[in-house]
């Protein structure tokens, strides 16, 4: 009673000396951020690497890593982690069921950092020599959406070849075994199955170039980001400074890439080549998230997205326009640009 008896009296107090309350609340900050991340050679891994979020946040962060987007869904869902990177077929699937979560940023253009790989000798030089062969690809993921949009455009019947669920790390040990023909998946995999006597024959830049765009975005859980605004802003203007830095010195991105990795340099800037890095300006234009008086065209890709995985009955419904429209929020990015 004591306690709150005093802590009445400071709000009186400041009250009557004409301090807003909502400042004193603003002020409050979690124990811990919960941040889930992929194994992607982009600007959030620069900024792990550097230490920017647990620096400028001034929270301790708990990074969780997560084999696909599948399982952020999952985990967002549970309410177990505050922000996450998936892809935009996840993200798709995500707000089509309802996850509680906002788009907030999108952290690269997937063009050659995600393709289709085969086993050399096996006679696979296209999608339509899939037939009879077995594919493998994390279902739910940006991979998964691209092997059935390959299928879909190149006139193959999907129900002719055998089509596995794999997590990247399962994929390469199949593939290692002899136990796959073919792979839709991201790097550092993607290289090593090249390695391993593999072959690209379809990155996902041919089928964006058609029409089927792929990115991997930032998500907030809508409670965590409302309680604490101020850290998804502070949270965005550190990818954005990672942005810089890769812009301006890309060798120095490259190293803290390979650090957090265990991989040579050379191989960590190679692979950041295969994506494409917006900053945050750049992503307010009309060519991507858009503004919050009007929505880019990440919307409509989200929603070509949502509507292909409800044809391919992988989702019960896809999201109308507006509600992948609302659940897409550019106003942190908006202050963390400013």
């Amino acid at each position: 009673m004591r306690q709150r008896r005093w802590l009445i009296g400071i709000v009186v107090l400041l009250l009557a000396t004409g301090v807003p309350v909502s400042g004193l609340w603003a002020q409050a900050k979690p124990a811990k951020v919960t941040i889930g991340y992929q194994v992607i050679p982009n600007n959030e891994i620069i900024a792990k690497a550097n230490g920017w979020h647990e620096k400028e946040m001034g929270v301790k962060i708990d990074w969780k890593q997560f084999d696909s987007g599948r399982d952020v869904n999952t985990a967002m869902a549970a309410g177990s982690i505050d922000i996450g990177l998936v892809g935009s077929s996840p993200a798709a699937a995500g707000i089509s069921a309802g996850v509680p979560y906002e788009v907030v940023w999108l952290y690269d253009v997937i063009a050659d950092n995600e393709a289709l790989v085969v086993k050399k000798g096996k006679g696979i030089k296209a999608v339509k020599d899939l037939v009879g062969k077995k594919v493998a690809a994390p279902f739910g993921s940006t991979t998964h959406y691209h092997l059935l949009v390959a299928f879909k455009v190149f006139g193959v019947d999907p129900k002719k070849a055998t089509i596995l669920d794999m997590q990247p790390p399962d994929m390469l040990a199949a593939w290692q075994r002899g136990d796959l023909d073919a792979g839709f998946v991201w790097e550092p995999t993607l290289i090593k199955m090249v390695e391993a006597g593999g072959e690209i024959i379809l990155p996902s830049r041919a089928l964006a170039e058609k029409g089927f765009l792929t990115v991997d975005v930032a998500v907030a859980r809508k409670g965590f980001a409302e309680k604490y605004p101020d850290l998804v802003v502070k949270y965005l203007r550190n990818l954005n400074r990672a942005v810089d830095l890769y812009r301006k010195s890309p060798k120095e991105a490259a190293k803290a890439v390979a650090k957090e990795f265990g991989i040579p340099e050379a191989e960590a800037e190679r692979q950041m080549k295969t994506l494409l890095m917006p900053d945050g300006k750049e992503q307010l234009s009309e060519k991507y998230l858009g503004t919050s008086a009007k929505r880019g065209a990440l919307a409509k890709a989200l929603k070509d997205a949502a509507d292909f995985l409800q044809e391919q009955k992988t989702i019960r419904s896809a999201a109308t326009l507006a509600a992948i429209e609302k659940a897409i929020n550019p106003s942190y990015l908006e202050k963390a640009v400013k």
